[in-house]
């Protein structure tokens, strides 16, 4: 059933998205950010740790659990260690994935010819 759950989840992420593309007109950077700031906001209110249970996969892979993560991990570390454990919780859990990114973009500069 987590399955199924996933699917669902994952689906409607993805139907939002094209939604407001359609409809609303919104480039695609506008429509990250959104879903960034949503997930962000999801956490703030503690719902976002319900949708993982709910949905596993689903709704973990979208973009709007890197806003649950930044988060996430800046209200943990401000409870351990105040107003300065913000700047240090927010990129504890996200920076393998930003580390990750840069990585390979390097890696794909170096061995694929920019065009123009």
């Amino acid at each position: 059933m987590e399955y199924v759950f996933a699917f669902l989840v994952g689906g409607f992420f993805c139907l939002t998205g094209q939604l407001f593309m359609d409809i609303g007109k919104w480039s695609p950077a506008h429509i990250m950010g959104g879903f960034v700031v949503g997930g962000a906001l999801m956490d703030g209110f503690h719902l976002y740790d319900k949708l993982i249970d709910l949905a596993g996969m689903g709704a973990i892979l979208p973009i709007s659990s890197f806003g649950h993560f930044l988060v996430h991990g800046a209200m943990t570390e401000a409870e351990r260690y105040g107003f300065l454990g913000i700047g240090m919780g927010i990129f504890e859990v996200t920076s393998a994935g930003v580390s990750t990114a840069i990585l390979f973009g390097f890696l794909a500069s170096i061995i694929f010819k920019p065009k123009g």
